[in-house]
């Protein structure tokens, strides 16, 4: 067993009366290895100016943490299989919309991996896909959630 923490912050300016709803949503989020990255809500769910556009906010975290896993997983696989992997860019994409039970959700992640091999002429598209299937059946994140993940 594995444990994990982050201490959210977020405090109420002087000025703000909160009860009103007109409340900044601009937060820290701080972890064990030292990182602080500034969060906020969605400019799409609390509008300007009470939302901070430039902080990350809980939405792009999701879909970051599926696609870093998955590349976490893919690349542990392609080292164990002996392919070498130069680079590795994912422009991942969470779409937000109404899940079974009519509650808005991340309903689906796309992942848009593209990958520089060391030796591309060895690597055939069935091989890809495998390697992408292993990492999708073990990462810890993709477990964890009922959201759809495709891989293009």
């Amino acid at each position: 067993m594995s444990i994990y923490q982050a201490t959210i912050f977020w405090q109420r300016q002087s000025e703000e009366v909160f009860i009103d709803a007109k409340y900044s949503r601009a937060h820290k989020w701080s972890f064990d290895g030292g990182a602080t990255i500034d969060a906020s809500s969605s400019p799409s769910v609390v509008p300007l100016p009470f939302s901070k556009p430039d902080n990350v906010d809980p939405e792009e975290a999701f879909v970051a943490s599926l696609s870093s896993c998955h590349m976490l997983f893919f690349l542990h696989f392609a080292a164990k299989s002996g392919y070498i992997v130069e680079s590795y860019e994912d422009s991942a994409t969470g779409i937000m919309s109404n899940n079974a039970h009519g509650k808005m959700a991340m309903t689906e992640v796309i992942l848009k991996p593209r990958i520089k091999w060391q030796q591309p002429e060895s690597i055939d598209k069935q091989t890809v896909d495998n390697l992408h299937h292993q990492a999708h059946e073990a990462c810890f994140i993709a477990n964890s959630v009922y959201t759809e993940i495709k891989v293009e």
